[in-house]
This record gives C-alpha cells, structure tokens and sequence, in this order.
C-alpha cells in the first residue's frame, strides 16, 4: 500500500462528528503526535474528538501533549466507559495489530462505530477497518501532514509541535534510509506553521534521567557480539529498573546503541516485561528485513526496525529469536 485514497477518507470524516483516536501500547513520537496532530485537524473542520491510548503517555514524552489531551486505560479508564461515549469513528493511527493495541482492543472489537486505520507500517491483521495505509511513509506524521493539506486544514503551534516529533523521531532525526526530499519538505512546512526544531531536540535527547543512564550502563556492559561484530544483542531484567531508578519508556531507542557498534549490521535487544515474557527490539542496516524477523513472533514493523514480544524466560526466548536472526543473516550474505 503506497498511496492513501484521500478523497474517500476526506469523504468519511466530512460525513461524520465525533471521531475517537487510539494507537498501540508503549506509545512513542509518531504515535502520539500523530493523534495529537489529527485530533487538530478534525477539530479544526469542527468536529468532536477524544483521544484515548491503552497505555499512558510516557513521562519523558510528556512534553508533546501539554495540554493533556490524551487519556489512557491504564490511567483509570474502562472500556465500557470508552465504549459508552459519544463517537461515531474510531480511527487507529501508526498500528494495524490487534496485539498493538492491548486493552484498547477490547473497544476496537467491541464497538458499533466505523473503524479506520492511518497507518505506515508494513502488514496488518483483520480489525474489520477501512484502511488508509502508505507504507512507504517514513511516519504516520507524514500522513497526518498529507491528511491536513486534503482537507484544507492549517495546523495550529502545539500541534506542528508534536507532528514535527512524530516524523523526526521516526526518521532517525532525519538520519534513516526512510527520509527522502518530501520528508524535509514537510519538516519544513511544520516549522513555518511554527514547530520549533531545537526545542524538540532538547526535549528529547537533552532531558536524561540518572536512571535511564544508569540503565544505558547496563545495555552497553551486557552486549555480546556473533559472526564477527555484524550481530550484537543485550537484555535488560525488571530488576534493572528497581536498582538502577529507571522506568520502561526509559527503553526506548536504547537498541540503537547497538546498531552504532562499527561492523554491526543488525542488533537484538531483550526487555523483560513486568507482566512476563520479553519486548523484542530488532535494527538492521543490511539486507536483513526486520519485519519479516518479528513476523516470525507475531509482531512486525519496517524492514530496517520492527518489533515483537514472547512469552517466556531470557534462556529460553534468546535461542530461537537468534536462531532466526542468524537463519535471517545468512540467506542474505551476512
């Protein structure tokens, strides 16, 4: 799916009022920004819009929703509460997995209102949706910005603000293979609509916590290296969270310390999860698709980051999620 038929996705939100926005657990940027980005947009064609997640916006990612727009399940929330409201749309961005969605997908299941997806990611289970994919997109920010420009909506500062976000965070700060001449064009047409670079830079990388330090300490001393330097994998326990202060959003991105070994060309990283069983993280610079590996474990994403969980002890998810991984490797020369 390479192109978004705007016209009939303009055509559905025109035709309805209240529209309720969701996205996967463990939200990140791309996640967040691009529900805070199009509930601007639909709010900006006067519509009525809640946005509801099944996990709670991390605290290092605060900043992006200052006004505190987005709820959550896990903050208090039920389903039948969600279910009770008033919306006619439930629109889920930057996911099309039924295991993306944790509790969330219990409304998403449930409802009566017209489901669609704004997605980027490659593959995607039966939510009974109407879909609105491009997974050549380097963000669902991106489509966000497109699906703007469709219906005639500017978006306001705090909202370019988080959009901004969603497509430099999912770029690599514009760094992936992903970002192309249309990705900086958009970057720069959010920053006219007054998105502020530095400001979102600072907030991002220059907020770290002792704990997530601490916690990078771990990742880094852990790492062990296969096929001469070109595979690297770590784990973080629940333990290491209790002593070393941090949080689990403190995870994120941390499998990129990996990838930045010189002569790796994919990195595994194994996070305990407090409920049991491990988030899988995969980064691959080579021909190794990523997606297809966390295929392998019913999860998915891009072909150079993608992700996935499994239930089980480290010993036993370690073996056969490197098992693939090699398997990956070596039919594509690595």
């Amino acid at each position: 799916m390479n192109t978004v038929d705007w016209p009939a996705f303009a055509e559905l939100v025109n035709r309805h009022h209240s529209f309720l926005l969701t996205s996967h657990i463990r939200p990140d940027c791309d996640a967040l920004g691009s529900e805070l980005g199009m509930a601007a947009v639909l709010e900006g064609l006067g519509k009525k819009v809640r946005i509801v997640n099944g996990h709670s916006t991390p605290p290092n990612l605060a900043f992006i929703d200052p006004d505190q727009k987005i709820e959550s399940l896990a903050g208090g929330l039920s389903a039948e509460e969600v279910l009770a409201g008033d919306f006619e749309v439930l629109m889920v961005l930057d996911t099309s997995a039924w295991a993306q969605l944790g509790d969330m997908g219990e409304v998403v299941r449930a409802t009566e209102a017209q489901v669609m997806i704004v997605d980027h990611h490659v593959g995607e289970d039966d939510l009974n949706a109407l879909l609105f994919k491009n997974t050549k997109a380097e963000a669902t920010g991106r489509l966000v910005c497109e699906a703007a420009e469709h219906l005639g909506v500017e978006l306001h500062e705090k909202a370019a603000m988080a959009v901004f976000a969603a497509i430099a965070t999912d770029t690599g700060w514009f760094r992936f293979g992903s970002t192309s001449p249309t990705t900086y064009r958009w970057a720069a047409h959010l920053v006219e609509q007054g998105a502020l670079p530095a400001s979102i830079y600072g907030e991002l990388f220059e907020q770290e916590t002792l704990g997530r330090m601490r916690l990078r300490g771990r990742v880094l001393g852990r790492i062990e290296t296969e096929r001469d330097g070109r595979l690297a994998h770590t784990h973080i326990s629940n333990d290491d969270f209790e002593s070393t202060g941090a949080v689990p959003s403190d995870t994120e991105d941390l499998v990129n310390l990996l990838l930045a070994i010189c002569g790796t060309k994919v990195a595994v990283i194994f996070v305990e999860q407090s409920t049991g069983g491990f988030k899988l993280s995969f980064r691959s610079r080579c021909g190794v698709n990523c997606s297809e590996v966390a295929g392998e474990f019913n999860g998915g994403g891009h072909k150079a980051a993608a992700g996935a969980f499994v239930q089980g002890t480290l010993d036993e998810v370690v073996a056969p999620v490197l098992e693939t991984v090699r398997d990956a490797m070596e039919s594509c020369g690595e």
